[in-house]
């Protein structure tokens, strides 16, 4: 089975990585720095190093976000990468 989860952006991106710019370059930097940010050996470096208000922080941070600008059935796609009709089903 393939892998569910890609970062082929970050691998692929030609342009210009920086803050502030347009609003175009400011997506695709949040992209890229969001796909390096994911990437395992990172976090592997990374999390341990997190306080407990650090994770609170990043978790609602990324819980508000998927859900005011994600449908339900989006976010069953997209992140949990499973059918919402099978997730009600389990």
């Amino acid at each position: 089975m393939p892998p569910q989860h890609t970062h082929d952006f970050v691998e692929t991106y030609p342009g210009l990585l920086a803050e502030g710019f347009d609003r175009e370059t400011d997506l695709a930097t949040l992209q890229v720095y969001l796909q390096k940010f994911s990437s395992d050996e990172l976090m592997e470096k990374l999390l341990p190093r997190l306080s407990p208000e650090e994770l609170e922080a990043f978790f609602k941070l990324l819980g508000s976000t998927l859900k005011k600008h994600l449908s339900a059935e989006e976010y069953h796609l997209l992140f949990i990468k499973e059918s919402p009709a099978r997730s009600r089903q389990d």
